[in-house]
């Protein structure tokens, strides 16, 4: 008959078959075939709880960010380590490298961690 696909007997028992559903739609669909109400209701929790444990980790950001103080070392979203020698309302000014010659301005929401001088161990 040759390498053509006439007379080929596809399978559509699954609904995903069909109309390729993604996998939201299919716990979905889950669901409301299995779960009913119950299902939606957990939904709703896990969406509402990982919101609340997002704004947890933007409040710790915000009050780490609030308490940076000039001589504290930070670690950039970059990757760099460097030393805050300056702060503005929005922006600081950190040196990088041991030759002093290397200050670059950024925003405050490139800084990632925050250590303060009394913890840096030499």
């Amino acid at each position: 008959m040759g390498s053509d696909d006439f007379g080929q007997v596809y399978d559509f028992r699954r609904i995903s078959d069909v109309f390729n559903l993604s996998n939201r739609e299919r716990v979905i669909r889950r669901l409301d075939q299995h779960g009913g109400m119950a299902g939606y209701f957990i939904c709703i929790y896990v969406f509402l709880h990982g919101a609340s444990a997002e704004e947890k980790e933007q409040q710790k950001k915000n009050s780490m960010l609030a308490e940076l103080a000039v001589g504290d070392t930070v670690l950039t979203t970059s990757g760099f380590y460097g030393t805050v020698i300056d702060i503005t309302d929005d922006t600081v000014i950190v040196e990088f490298g041991s030759n002093k010659n290397c200050r670059i301005p950024m925003q405050k929401a490139a800084i990632s961690a925050v250590e303060k001088p009394e913890d840096v161990t030499e």
